[in-house]
């Protein structure tokens, strides 16, 4: 049973310092300059007209098939089923938002007044012919990003238990939870050999210390679940080390790559800091207010697993017992813990269906633009460009998207 004084840690939301290794918030006046003014005015039309992310991806979707091309080498001598289903597995896709992130906050160097001054292209109405080629350092960094992210999801399939992921079946409903953990390691390998490619030792430097961030956010994670006395602050810690420290090493590395100075590979590092922050708290949102085709898992599967978001959290806040809503959980894992599922699926989809209709899930929206507003922030130093505008487009994506 959980005390009064454990729910009352679990719903403070008194601010606290940001942990050390996350980049601190770039510093932001009351009112917006007239710099400021340009990025902020661009990103609230776009928020007002729905966002297509391959249309926003465009500037770099010549460097993303370098990307493609790169991840999908595979040594001849490595182990046969071991090949196949790394192809197999890279061969899903995805939008591959993490190494385009990489590439356009690289293109934010480019100062070409013929390519700046090509709006069109990135509303969607227009389309260039320009041939988009980077240097491989770059190509190198931006697969190290992504392979990076691929060998953790098959990292938490395994955690999870999942043998569905998008609607495809995982590595680990056809592989043992061993063989599963040493392709992870492989990937994890690849990773770390794509940035070591760069010759770059801040760089590498950047890609060891993600890791370690990601690593120990899956075991407080673990640590984390179930665990009715954390705080939002956990939750904070926990979606930086999940998916914003990764973002925000794919931003920060490629502004070291191309050799911008200090304050803009900081501003790029904040930028990516926040789009990823947004990204995991609208990701969290939709797990409550998806639906099992969308998300290609079955709704409220954070709840159900244990792992509280800032849904549930902001849910918590409105209630005047909130430790009844924890003690029916806590009591409906002890039965899913005895063999009865069934309880803790129905007890799971009547609080999914409950902080669907509280004010809980338009705070936490309301959350993920307070941080994409600082990531805007964070471009205001850049000239106009096409990646800055696909930058800004991508911001008002992650708010949009259904999935």
């Amino acid at each position: 049973m959980v005390d009064q004084v454990q729910v009352e840690q679990l719903t403070d939301t008194e601010a606290r310092p940001l942990a050390q290794d996350r980049p601190q918030m770039m510093p932001r006046s009351g009112a917006l300059d007239a710099r400021e003014e340009i990025p902020h005015g661009y990103f609230r039309r776009m928020l007002l007209t729905p966002q297509d992310a391959s249309t926003l991806l465009a500037p770099v979707r010549g460097g993303l098939a370098q990307v493609e091309e790169k991840m999908k080498s595979v040594d001849a001598d490595v182990f046969a089923p071991l090949a196949n289903a790394f192809l197999e597995l890279i061969g899903q896709g995805g939008k591959r938002l993490r190494p385009a992130l990489a590439l356009l906050a690289a293109g934010l160097q480019d100062a070409h007044p013929e390519r700046n001054n090509a709006r069109p292209y990135v509303d969607g109405t227009s389309a260039s012919t320009r041939e988009d080629r980077h240097p491989q350092t770059l190509i190198a960094l931006a697969a190290a990003v992504e392979m990076l992210h691929t060998a953790t999801l098959v990292h938490d399939d395994v955690i999870d238990g999942a043998l569905l992921r998008r609607d495809a079946p995982t590595l680990n409903a056809s592989w043992s939870a061993g063989a599963t953990v040493l392709a992870g390691d492989y990937m994890f390998a690849r990773s770390a050999q794509f940035a070591a490619e760069t010759g770059n030792v801040r760089v590498i430097t950047i890609f060891s210390d993600t890791l370690r961030v990601i690593v120990d956010g899956e075991m407080r994670q673990l640590s984390d679940r179930n665990d009715f006395r954390q705080d939002r602050q956990a939750y904070y810690q926990r979606i930086y080390a999940k998916t914003a420290s990764l973002y925000s090493a794919a931003t920060e590395a490629a502004a070291v790559l191309i050799g911008l100075p200090p304050d803009r590979v900081e501003a790029l590092k904040s930028f990516g800091y926040q789009f990823g922050m947004a990204f995991q708290i609208v990701d969290d949102i939709l797990d409550f207010v998806g639906t099992d085709a969308t998300l290609g898992k079955p709704v409220g599967s954070d709840l159900r697993q244990g792992t509280l978001t800032l849904p549930f959290l902001y849910y918590l806040r409105e209630l005047p017992q909130p430790q009844k809503v924890v003690s029916r959980l806590l009591q409906a894992r002890e039965s899913a813990d005895a063999g009865d599922s069934a309880i803790l699926s129905a007890t799971v989809q009547e609080i999914v269906q409950a902080v669907c209709a509280s004010g809980a899930i338009e705070a936490a929206h309301q959350e993920a633009l307070g941080f994409l507003d600082h990531a805007v922030h964070d471009l205001a130093p850049f000239n106009d460009n096409l990646c800055l505008r696909s930058l800004l487009g991508l911001c008002a994506f992650v708010v949009q998207r259904t999935s």
